[in-house]
């Protein structure tokens, strides 16, 4: 028995399978940047951040073990149920889509780990930048963290297979229509799964012309997350700053 879906994000992000074939994300690595960004971004002692499609609340989860008072949003309703088992009073989770403003402010916005560029309307990729310049308040910053596509189609890896608890999950990576598109398949409960992840495949420039287009102020741009400058052709990631 086969089971497609299609909005994917809606359906893949809601499946146990995806928290399986991306357990071994580096959360040394993901801790590290927090620190790096908000001693950077000097977010004052006890300061609000929105963690924008939050997950299972990683990155969330340890800006409250640093000191900030988080709240985590994304459209996932399971990764929201199972990130609830972490709140306490200053941090909270929240089912929320991102291309509309949260009913509150905050010293800063982040949306990290490419959870951006999912929506195929760029009205609702728009919008979202929008709606972080509405979360923020006067003296915040919001930040992106998108990947670098000039390097990722450069570095593209067409064919791989992972196994992960015991599930042989075979990945396929290509380029299509402007999306950056990776097919998944695997076998899990003698059931045939595939599933997509399209990610746009935005530059630099076109982030650009959304920021202008929101009446945001780019402010610095980095290319890892050790917040190293940015290179169109060497870095893997794209994290900017704005308000």
């Amino acid at each position: 028995m086969t089971t497609n879906t299609t909005s994917w994000y809606a359906s893949w992000f809601d499946t146990p399978y995806y928290h399986i074939l991306y357990k071994d994300r580096n959360d040394t690595e993901a801790h590290a940047f927090m620190d790096t960004l908000t001693n950077y971004l000097n977010i004052p002692e006890n300061g609000t951040i929105l963690d924008l499609a939050c997950g299972r609340g990683r990155h969330a989860r340890f800006l409250n073990k640093i000191g900030y008072d988080v709240t985590g949003v994304d459209l996932s309703e399971n990764s929201i149920a199972f990130a609830k088992q972490f709140e306490n009073h200053r941090l909270k989770f929240d089912v929320h889509d991102m291309s509309k403003p949260y009913n509150k402010q905050f010293d800063a916005v982040f949306n990290l780990f490419t959870s951006f560029g999912y929506f195929d309307n760029d009205e609702d990729n728009l919008n979202t930048i929008k709606a972080i310049k509405a979360n923020l308040k006067t003296f915040g910053f919001g930040v992106i963290d998108f990947m670098n596509t000039d390097f990722i189609i450069d570095n593209l890896v067409p064919e791989e297979v992972k196994v992960v608890d015991d599930i042989t999950f075979n990945l396929k990576r290509y380029v299509e229509d402007g999306h950056i598109i990776k097919d998944i398949n695997f076998i899990a409960d003698d059931r045939l799964y595939n599933y997509q992840e399209r990610v746009r495949a935005f530059t630099l420039e076109d982030f650009e012309d959304f920021f202008k287009k929101a009446d945001v102020y780019l402010l610095d741009i980095f290319g890892d997350y050790k917040l190293r400058k940015f290179s169109k052709k060497s870095s893997e990631r794209l994290i900017m700053i704005f308000k």
